[in-house]
C-alpha cells in the first residue's frame, strides 16, 4: 500500500470548494491536501492499524461522553487548516466552544479549524518523515497537543506549541495534559 501526491500547481489550483466537491465525486479514495496544494491520495489502512484506530477513537469517545467538553472526529474527518491544508488525523478533538462558533453548514463540508487535540497512528504505508512533517504542520496551525503513535518503533511523539517534540518509548499511557483534562489514553494494546 502506497501513499501518493499529485503537484498541480501552476497547472490547476483547488480552492476550498473544488477540494470538496473532488473529495465527493471520488468517495473511494482518502483524499488529503498540503499547503502547497498538491492531493495526497492515501491507501487504506490494514486490519491491525484499523483495530488500533479503533480502539484509540473509542477511548476519546467514552472520555467525552462523560466529560461533554467538545467533539471527538474519526479519522474519516477532513479539517482545513488555516494555512489551506486540508487534513484528516487519525483521531481529533475540538473543544465544545469552538465548534459552537462554526455554523451548522460550515460543520458539514470540511471545517475550517484546526482541532485541539489530533493523534496520528502511524500505519505500515505511512512514511515517517512525512508523517512527522504534518505533525508540525497541525502544531504551526494552532493544534494544541499532537500525538505520533508509532507502534513498530514502540514510540510516541508528542507536540505542543513552542516546544520541541517530546519522544517517549513504550508508554503504557499518555495523559491529556490541561487540553483533554482528566483524559489518559491506555497504549497497552498498542504496544504489546
Amino acid at each position: 500500500m502506497n501513499t501518493y501526491t499529485i503537484k498541480l500547481k501552476p497547472i490547476f489550483q483547488f480552492d476550498e470548494d473544488k477540494f470538496y466537491q473532488l473529495c465527493r465525486q471520488n468517495p473511494d479514495l482518502k483524499l488529503e491536501s498540503n499547503h502547497q496544494g498538491a492531493i495526497i491520495i492515501m491507501s487504506p489502512t490494514g486490519g491491525e492499524t484499523g483495530n488500533h484506530n479503533a480502539d484509540l477513537t473509542g477511548q476519546f469517545w467514552l472520555w467525552n461522553r462523560q466529560n461533554k467538553l467538545g467533539k471527538v472526529f474519526d479519522s474519516s474527518t477532513c479539517f482545513r487548516l488555516p494555512n489551506g491544508a486540508n487534513r484528516s488525523p487519525d483521531v481529533s478533538w475540538v473543544k465544545q466552544a469552538r465548534w459552537d462558533e462554526l455554523t451548522p453548514a460550515i460543520r458539514e463540508k470540511f471545517p475550517p479549524i484546526a482541532p485541539d487535540f489530533v493523534l496520528e497512528l502511524m500505519s505500515p504505508s505511512d512514511n515517517l518523515k512525512e508523517t512527522q512533517e504534518k505533525m508540525q504542520e497541525y502544531r504551526e496551525n494552532g493544534v494544541k497537543l499532537g500525538w505520533l503513535i508509532n507502534p513498530p518503533q514502540g514510540q510516541v511523539e508528542v507536540y505542543r506549541p513552542g516546544r520541541e517534540k517530546e519522544v517517549l518509548d513504550n508508554p503504557g499511557s499518555l495523559s491529556g495534559e490541561d487540553i483533554l483534562p482528566g483524559f489518559v489514553l491506555d497504549l497497552e494494546v498498542i504496544f504489546s
